[in-house]
């Protein structure tokens, strides 16, 4: 059986802070007795995920000293080594709940529909400084742009964080892909099923174009042409993100269609490397959803990324152009195009997921299929803007293929006219 990547932190397994299933009844009597805190959609996968392991090795929400290390340093220590880490975590509250709470009381934490999800036990109550934290996090004083949208707007009232260790309730399965719905235990159970050497994942929170499937189909047959016995995980965020981000169930559909058509890659792989294995790219994708909080933070999220990705057992992680990217209002870009892979060529802590960095790719009508943009220097790629796929979706058009596979566009136009 192929040794899976440990989780980060140095650990030997994921945290698990989760009620065990025979606990659920006297953990909810306990919690019905406490002071209950609200958590907003946005926060509520972070708390699912420290329960499950997916932050491991994070037991809890940070506090004050390990909050402001992340954003003066971009480490976490434990066991006296440091360890990659660039986006803090803290539960925000209210100047009102300030009032009511104190460090060692153990609150109940709800759900916008009021339920009680988890417990956090209080280690400490701090102010939150957004402006410290949109400048470590950003690497900008700007706020117009998405990531400050959800500390100041989105936040508005919050204005002090809590830590402390929690226990969590298992998370719900969504009704439309519980199937893809895994912890990092059920994810590695899997990958060691699967028994291959190296597992790279493709983070997403878009539906695919050929140039996205490209990227994918390249971090995969660059293990698989380095000798490794090599499989690639399809791995979409589907929490909370942008109002204007296509929503998680039609995005599901879409990647499950492209992953049973067996379409996924179609044109644009390398023939001989799969000829060679009898098998097609389908054969080596399996499709797993996290539901996790998009900060759109360039740089400092593609090192989130793949240290969520460790934890759940992937020893590699896809880093395209503009990973996590979200430009200012303005439409001007707040990092430079490579500025996500060039991040972990300087961290300073370790993490053992190993980035395969991949470069621009478009269609180009000289060969029939997608390739990197740096092979092509004198030729102009077909090129379709968001405004026109979207424009086409509307009018019930399909997108043109050498862009968008038929079955996706199809699934979108169908999603847009419900």
């Amino acid at each position: 059986m192929s040794e899976l990547l440990p989780p980060h932190g140095g650990l030997s397994r994921p945290v698990k802070c989760t009620v065990p299933s025979e606990n659920r009844d006297s953990f909810l009597s306990e919690a019905e007795g406490l002071v209950r805190t609200p958590v907003s959609d946005a926060d509520l996968s972070s708390i699912y995920r420290l329960g499950d392991g997916g932050l491991s090795p994070l037991n809890g929400m940070m506090d004050s000293r390990t909050y402001n290390r992340v954003l003066d340093e971009s480490v976490i220590e434990v066991d006296g080594r440091l360890y990659a880490w660039t986006i803090p975590f803290g539960l925000p509250i209210t100047t009102e709940q300030v009032d009511v709470l104190q460090i060692g009381q153990k609150i109940a934490l709800e759900n916008t529909s009021g339920e009680i999800v988890a417990t956090l036990e209080i280690s400490d109550i701090y102010e939150w400084d957004k402006e410290k934290f949109i400048r470590s996090v950003y690497l900008t004083d700007r706020t117009d742009h998405p990531g400050a949208d959800m500390a100041i707007a989105n936040d508005i009232d919050k204005t002090h964080l809590l830590g402390g260790e929690v226990q969590v309730l298992p998370q719900p399965k969504h009704p439309a892909f519980a199937q893809y719905e895994m912890s990092p235990v059920e994810a590695r159970k899997l990958l060691a099923e699967k028994n291959w050497e190296r597992v790279v994942a493709f983070q997403t929170r878009n539906p695919l174009h050929r140039a996205h499937e490209y990227a994918l189909v390249y971090g995969l047959e660059t293990l698989l042409e380095a000798g490794h016995n090599a499989g690639a995980c399809l791995n979409p965020l589907v929490g909370e993100t942008k109002g204007d981000d296509v929503h998680a169930d039609v995005r599901m559909h879409t990647y499950e269609a492209l992953i049973d058509s067996r379409c996924l890659g179609d044109g644009d792989s390398n023939t001989e490397i799969w000829g060679r294995l009898g098998e097609e790219v389908a054969d080596r994708v399996i499709l797993i959803g996290l539901d996790i909080k998009m900060f759109y933070a360039g740089p400092k999220e593609a090192v989130m990324h793949a240290i969520y990705r460790q934890n759940y057992g992937f020893t590699d992680i896809i880093i395209g152009r503009k990973h996590a990217d979200a430009p200012f209002h303005d439409g001007s870009p707040i990092w430079g195009d490579f500025d996500a892979q060039e991040i972990f060529d300087n961290l300073n802590g370790d993490l053992k997921i190993n980035p395969i960095k991949v470069g621009f790719a478009a269609y180009y009508e000289s060969i029939g299929r997608v390739d990197l943009m740096v092979n092509h220097p004198d030729e102009k790629p077909v090129f379709i803007s968001g405004k026109e796929v979207r424009q086409a979706l509307i009018d019930g058009n399909p997108v043109d293929p050498r862009i968008m596979r038929e079955n996706t566009s199809k699934i979108l136009a169908e999603a847009m006219h419900q």
